[in-house]
């Protein structure tokens, strides 16, 4: 899981090309088992601005995930754009 609260000047259209970004990995990625992701809905104040959940069968498969060519724009994007970021790894 990670969460990103965005820095001030991101616009709308930065945050649809990450989502297209986003939408693309599982397909050039196959060891994400599961990819969700989205804005928050804004029910409470003070939430991240956006979240990303991926699940992975294991530590493997997200050490290559996370090494992908695919995944670096991503990486290069929240570099860019995020204020700041939280992450979690849980074994489930």
């Amino acid at each position: 899981m990670v969460l990103f609260t965005w820095a001030d000047g991101t616009s709308e259209a930065d945050l649809a090309g990450f989502i297209a970004m986003l939408e693309q990995l599982p397909g050039r990625i196959p060891e994400i088992r599961a990819y969700t992701f989205g804005p928050d809905l804004g029910l409470v104040p003070g939430n991240a601005d956006f979240g990303i959940v991926a699940d992975f069968d294991d530590q493997a498969a997200f050490t290559t995930y996370a090494g992908h060519p695919d995944h670096q724009p991503v990486l290069a994007f929240v570099g860019a754009h995020a204020a700041r970021r939280t992450a979690v790894q849980l074994a489930v």
